[in-house]
């Protein structure tokens, strides 16, 4: 399955967190998906990349926008994760700044 847009991810095979529960827990849900969802993307590093080290975090826009695929730079055929681009923006304006 290529991840195209967030329509495509409809017809994953979804599964609830081990750690969602029926007492207002039910939150998180995940997918597996085949390696061949995000290659070929135009992967990009993180502006908090560095050459001391810090060369990690990738990310990718995916085709309409409303997606962000994100993976380890230095496995870059290993797994990624894929969140609505608003998350993953309010994800990473949380994040406390480096002084």
């Amino acid at each position: 399955m290529k991840i195209t847009n967030a329509e495509t991810l409809s017809g994953a095979a979804w599964f609830k967190s081990s750690y969602s529960n029926s007492q207002g827990g039910d939150c998180v849900e995940g997918a597996r998906l085949c390696a061949d969802a995000v290659r070929g993307l135009d992967w990009f590093k993180s502006s908090h990349s560095n050459d001391q080290g810090g060369d990690c975090v990738e990310g990718a826009h995916l085709a309409d926008g409303t997606l962000m695929a994100v993976r380890d730079s230095k496995v870059p055929d290993g797994p990624a994760f894929v969140v609505r681009a608003e998350v993953w923006t309010a994800f990473v304006a949380g994040l406390p700044r480096a002084v």
